[in-house]
């Protein structure tokens, strides 16, 4: 990676919050946009890029992503864990709270973000998701306040839910008055304590403890509820059954500021891949039934599912190599997300590109409040480039992602990122 002076020629120039979608020559200096237009010419000491029927896209951030680091860092790092978002066409990504100490304390946000500006030059943003709890326990909130100060962007106890409906009713004040959303691992763990895979006909063939749907559909609906009465924007993490998107979509119907994700797992596998005994099919939210996966799908067409996330959770080789009930949850997401949603979701005329660049770019950006990204000259350059077309063969092995828990390991997939453009570095993949 180097700082340079680049001419992207011919690509097709697509940025949905202007409305943008043409093709153009792009001049970029010193990490900024000099000039957009037909032919441009950027002298001898130019490294030109040809993109003719590749994507010149706003770049990509996932919200939803374990970085491991501090505490858990021979599952992944800020490092491997940046290094392969961007390999995967992200040049922003924000990090969970499930760390050893949680971020529940200013300082964790400050140690991040000094590890995120000295790794792999900065390339890729890194915006911290505080605890709604200390310790993510569930009982007392954290300073949130000074958390927004030193830099989270929304609050969450992902890997657990804010159980009780006083304290979430309180984070979402909190929240509010503070301009931040509430993120909720949506799970009724009554309802699912020991189970492994979703409740249905292929757990009960299988003798599986389950996690039943209702279990999900029960904690959205009471958060949509809360949200409601204290006036505070509300996120569904990892959305997965069909009780849920219908939920969320009656309250966008209502105008209430609920929005959702969906992870490309819970848009493509079904609980039939269980059947294999693959710890890699072990998640949660578990993966539900077909019906579920063309829920999502619709939800994604209709614009119910605001936003693609992976929910990227390394766990090691060994920790995965187990009997299936021990296995921890969870997999590995971010250099597969943009081949399975061009594979299952674009060429399934399921999103258009520019529907999927909102669902990975604007949203996002939108929902978190942070700043979208601009095509235009003298605007900084944060950009993702995109073959749709490219096929490839996904290969655990080649991940720059310190683990390799995967369940697309093999899979043939159209659609990929060729490199990353930010804060003057470009990275071709």
């Amino acid at each position: 990676m180097s700082k340079m002076k680049i001419l992207l020629k011919n690509g097709r120039v697509i940025e949905p919050s202007a409305g943008i979608d043409a093709v153009s020559d792009i001049l970029i200096v010193d990490g900024i946009i000099e000039k957009m237009g037909a032919r441009l010419s950027g002298g001898k000491d130019v490294q030109e890029i040809d993109l003719k029927d590749k994507i010149v896209a706003p770049g990509f951030i996932d919200m939803h992503v374990h970085l491991r680091e501090p505490g858990f860092e021979h599952k992944e790092t800020i490092e491997t864990g940046t290094l392969a978002a961007a390999w995967g066409g992200f040049t922003a990504v924000c990090c969970m709270p499930n760390t050893s100490p949680a971020i529940d304390d200013a300082s964790v946000i400050k140690h991040i973000a000094e590890r995120a500006r000295s790794v792999n030059d900065g390339l890729v943003d890194v915006y911290p998701v505080a605890a709604v709890t200390m310790g993510r326990e569930g009982k007392y909130l954290t300073p949130m306040m000074e958390l927004v100060e030193a830099g989270a962007v929304a609050f969450t106890d992902d890997g657990a839910p804010v159980e009780s409906a006083d304290v979430m009713r309180r984070a979402l004040e909190y929240a509010s008055m503070l301009g931040k959303p509430i993120i909720q691992h949506a799970e009724e763990v009554s309802m699912t304590k020991g189970g492994v895979m979703n409740e249905g006909f292929v757990s009960t063939a299988l003798g599986m403890q389950a996690m039943p749907p209702i279990a999900e559909e029960i904690m959205v609906n009471r958060d949509i509820r809360l949200a409601a009465y204290a006036g505070a924007r509300y996120h569904v993490a990892h959305i997965s059954t069909i009780g849920s998107v219908e939920s969320v979509r009656s309250a966008k119907r209502k105008k209430m500021p609920v929005t959702c994700e969906v992870t490309p797992h819970h848009f493509t596998l079904t609980d039939e891949s269980v059947r294999s005994f693959d710890t890699n099919t072990k998640m949660n939210p578990p993966l539900r039934t077909r019906e579920d996966v063309e829920a999502m799908k619709e939800g994604l067409h209709d614009g119910t599912i605001d936003v693609i996330a992976t929910d990227h959770a390394p766990h090691s080789y060994d920790e995965k190599q187990v009997e299936f009930m021990y296995a921890p949850f969870g997999i590995v997401g971010l250099e597969t997300a943009l081949g399975l949603a061009i594979t299952e979701l674009v060429h399934k005329n399921v999103l258009t590109l520019v529907q999927l660049i909102e669902k990975l770019s604007v949203n996002p950006r939108r929902i978190l409040s942070l700043p979208l990204i601009k095509f235009g000259e003298g605007e900084k350059a944060n950009l993702t480039l995109i073959d749709p077309e490219c096929e490839w063969i996904v290969d655990t092995q080649k991940f720059k992602s310190k683990s390799k828990n995967s369940p697309f390991d093999g899979w043939k997939l159209t659609g990929k990122a060729i490199g990353v453009f930010n804060k003057g570095y470009f990275l071709p993949t």
